[in-house]
């Protein structure tokens, strides 16, 4: 990590969301021989991790988990989500914020908020504004790798915010990841992971296409896919994604297709707002939209595939067509 190291450790971690990707990452923080503390709206999940990993406690409230923690770590659906953990609703109601106001006037380090979700960012910036006048430092720390990179703690890390602050999360991210990138400011990583997803997003749709084109032509896209991969066209989805996804017909890479379309909006959202032409940002989301209308609620990303296969009147695993 490019910044400087700061003294007093990073000792006590509260996770806020341990679904499939938080439950893991909360075992990883247990691993390294941290104090983790995890919160769930569902009780039952925040009792599944105890269960899985002894030495983690559940805490009884989202103030109780802050007025203890070191840094809280969020990973949860969307930014409107982690503002309402942080600061409650618009009825108030059990927060992030009523746990730091015990913290207040005590002395020692700022508590950290450290947001893993996938946020706009925007809603970031003006996050890390109001819990700043709280006392908390804010990073934002998206990750990439999905659920096979959580449980493998190799989940790559765009960590945005305050040097110090980041630099303090050092511990953290070791424990849960690879590699850490330092984008910048806060919000920097929320932007860096929303423009990777509509990166990844574009190159899959264009390796399904360019495998559906191949199989109409009478030709093999196993070996189609081969050669892309050993010439310029290659990327992670020929790479990876579809040895491991498509020809297995497993289509499951632990990313959900709501997910990847929240992300590659967030993309389109930040070209409008920088005044960027993204023509191809636009027409990635607008296909990933039609496979949303298409495909069963709450699906894997990689699904996408049947979508486009539908609308081609072809498998890619098919014999080719005389």
């Amino acid at each position: 990590m490019s910044a400087p190291r700061s003294s007093g450790p990073l000792r006590r971690v509260g996770v806020v969301g341990v679904g499939r990707m938080g439950a893991p990452m909360a075992g990883h923080l247990v691993a390294a021989g941290l104090e983790v503390e995890v919160y769930d709206a569902r009780e039952e999940a925040a009792r599944a991790v105890v269960r899985r990993y002894p030495a983690a406690g559940a805490a009884p409230s989202l103030a109780a988990l802050a007025a203890r923690a070191d840094a809280v770590v969020t990973m949860l659906p969307d930014g409107s989500v982690v503002r309402t953990v942080a600061l409650g609703g618009e009825r108030g109601g059990d927060s992030l914020s009523a746990g730091w106001a015990e913290r207040a006037g005590n002395g020692g380090r700022r508590p950290l908020l450290v947001d893993m979700s996938s946020s706009h960012p925007s809603g970031t910036r003006a996050l890390g504004e109001t819990v700043a006048s709280l006392g908390v430092a804010m990073v934002d720390a998206p990750v990439s790798g999905g659920v096979r990179g959580a449980e493998a703690g190799s989940l790559a890390i765009m960590a945005g915010g305050d040097p110090e602050a980041v630099d303090r999360c050092e511990p953290l991210f070791a424990a849960v990841g690879r590699t850490v990138v330092c984008t910048g400011a806060l919000g920097s990583g929320h932007a860096t992971k929303a423009l990777n997803n509509f990166l990844s997003a574009s190159a899959m749709i264009a390796a399904t296409e360019a495998a559906l084109v191949a199989r109409r032509f009478g030709l093999e896209p196993r070996l189609v896919i081969e050669a892309v991969n050993h010439s310029t066209g290659r990327s992670s989805s020929t790479e990876e994604k579809f040895p491991r996804f498509v020809f297995s017909g497993e289509l499951n890479a632990g990313f959900a297709l709501d997910l990847m379309l929240k992300d590659v909006a967030c993309a389109v959202d930040l070209a409008r707002e920088t005044g960027t032409p993204a023509p191809l940002a636009r027409a990635t989301h607008e296909l990933l939209a039609g496979a949303r209308e298409d495909l069963p609620a709450g699906v894997d990303y990689m699904q996408i595939v049947r979508h486009f296969e539908a609308r081609a009147g072809s498998a890619i695993e098919a014999p080719p067509e005389n």
